[in-house]
């Protein structure tokens, strides 16, 4: 029996995670997966819902394990961030590994010292976050990449249905300062102006205050409060006050993974200059994985993805920190915009040099699946890497 003590869910990446692991590592053995906030309403798959109710066990067999702390079985934890701790902090078992993800870079000691003492190995979802804490002395490390659903995101019949006289952008992540929309709000102006047929197509959904309000701190848009509106009113009135034309885009409103596919599809390139990614950024991978383009920052957790052959990476960026009232917390690196806006333009004017890229990041992204993930964790929970 394997223990899985981590999210399970189809809209954000922790849950779409611990979905595809559960799946995976239970066509191998019996697993019992444990999370005490696991809602069915946040599956929106009846196969998917099916594997999870079969593998969840009840809070009071929760307890009873609980109680029986250590007990005789391996576990996988999601690891909250680079706090090293997790959500079932009192339960132990025969090997207890942790998986995390992190973006800030500068550790307390004690975190440090919490990754050896609750944890036999940590696994990061990026080789930058291993490289991190191995600079603060953590040797019980090794990094394992998620991976992409390749009956869902796959380079078949990826030729744009909608939108054929446009050329569209997309772009996806959470909307805060990390994942960089503030400089695609400023390069999109900058294209906008200048042609008529661009759109850009955005899921940036987000409805957590504290992470909106991180565009406080851009220099290159202006930032909107968030005064409890819907999310795609919230949005408009960025994009307006940005001088962004409201006809030029597409709002999406929270879609689960499994939903996104044809939209990847029905769009010419993705654009990521996030300036931070503790994981390889599953919504690059699934991107990358239908056969499109991207021009994407080669920083953290992208370095793991993008190469020369399969993207167009962005390569000029200043260095910039981040501080919270106790003091610095993380050093990034941040795009350039004009370099964004120049590459949009190359990409806009040489449309026919795009489908050898697309094609090469499909054939890339083909060979990370969630196979593959699940079974490098089955590896290191049996011991055997």
């Amino acid at each position: 029996m394997i223990y899985l003590v981590i999210p399970a869910g189809s809209y954000h990446g922790w849950g779409v995670l611990g979905k595809y692991l559960t799946r995976e590592i239970s066509k191998k053995t019996d697993i019992s997966l444990i999370y005490p906030y696991f809602n069915p309403s946040k599956i929106n798959n009846e196969l998917d819902l099916a594997v999870l109710r079969n593998n969840i066990i009840p809070k009071e067999q929760v307890e009873e394990l609980r109680k029986a702390s250590p007990i005789d079985s391996p576990i996988l934890f999601g690891i909250l961030g680079k706090s090293m701790t997790t959500w079932e902090p009192e339960l132990k078992g025969s090997l207890n590994i942790g998986y995390t993800f992190f973006e800030e870079n500068i550790l307390k000691e004690e975190e440090a010292k919490l990754a050896k003492i609750n944890f036999d190995l940590v696994v990061t979802g990026s080789t930058w976050c291993e490289e991190v804490l191995r600079d603060y002395g953590v040797d019980n490390v090794k990094t394992i990449l998620q991976g992409i659903d390749p009956q869902l995101f796959n380079p078949v019949a990826s030729e744009k249905q909608y939108f054929t006289d446009k050329f569209v952008i997309f772009s996806g992540g959470k909307l805060e300062l990390r994942k960089g929309q503030d400089l695609v709000i400023k390069a999109f102006k900058i294209l906008q102006d200048k042609y008529d047929d661009v759109l850009l197509v955005n899921s940036w959904y987000n409805l957590w205050p504290e992470l909106l309000e991180t565009l406080k701190a851009s220099p290159f848009v202006n930032y909107i409060p968030y005064q409890g509106e819907q999310y795609r009113e919230y949005a408009a009135k960025l994009f307006a006050a940005n001088g962004v034309d409201l006809n030029k885009v597409m709002i999406l409103p929270s879609i689960p993974n499994t939903g996104m596919a044809q939209i990847y599809k029905n769009t010419d390139i993705g654009l990521f200059p996030n300036r931070c990614e503790g994981g390889t950024n599953l919504v690059l991978m699934e991107y990358m994985a239908c056969g499109k383009p991207v021009i994407a920052s080669d920083l953290t957790g992208h370095k793991d993805i993008v190469t020369d052959q399969n993207s167009i990476k962005l390569t000029q960026y200043r260095n910039i920190s981040l501080y919270n009232p106790e003091g610095l917390i993380s050093k990034w690196q941040a795009p350039e915009v004009d370099e964004i806006v120049d590459q949009l333009e190359w990409a806009y004017h040489n449309r026919e040099k795009l489908q050898p890229i697309g094609q090469k990041a499909g054939e890339d992204l083909s060979k990370l699946t969630w196979n593959k993930t699940a079974m490098e964790f089955y590896d290191v929970l049996q011991g055997e890497a």
